[in-house]
């Protein structure tokens, strides 16, 4: 299995972000350390993908167990996710979970904790 490539999945209203590096150092030259960057509230970085929303219960069978609701409807219905792949998030830094995969550092944030999304024009079609 080792051979086969493996795709990470996002989950519920989770976006895969790839992290800005941080600003080393400041607009006068000097270097900041590790400590005084991990002190900043919010990172940014760019989407690189997205789950499919927030599940969302069907009106007419909100008198079911959640459980059985899943078992009729396996495609489910999911309030759907703002961000969307390319975009810049800037995000709360304390609501992010840093994961390794492949070598690779990322982000998984809850769409929650998202501040601002920047979107091209072109990639906008709202």
């Amino acid at each position: 299995m080792d051979g086969i490539p493996k795709k990470l999945i996002v989950v519920g209203d989770r976006v895969l972000i790839a992290p800005e590096e941080g600003e080393e150092r400041t607009r006068v030259g000097l270097y900041l350390p590790q400590t005084a960057l991990d002190a900043l509230a919010v990172q940014g970085g760019r989407v690189l993908a997205t789950g499919p929303g927030t599940p969302v219960a069907e009106p007419a069978s909100l008198d079911d167990e959640p459980w059985k609701i899943g078992a009729r409807d396996s495609a489910g219905r999911f309030v759907p996710m703002q961000a969307r792949i390319g975009d810049y998030a800037l995000f709360f830094r304390k609501a992010a979970v840093e994961i390794t995969f492949e070598g690779k550092k990322y982000l998984v944030v809850p769409q929650a904790a998202i501040l601002i999304l920047v979107r091209h024009p072109e990639t906008d079609d709202e």
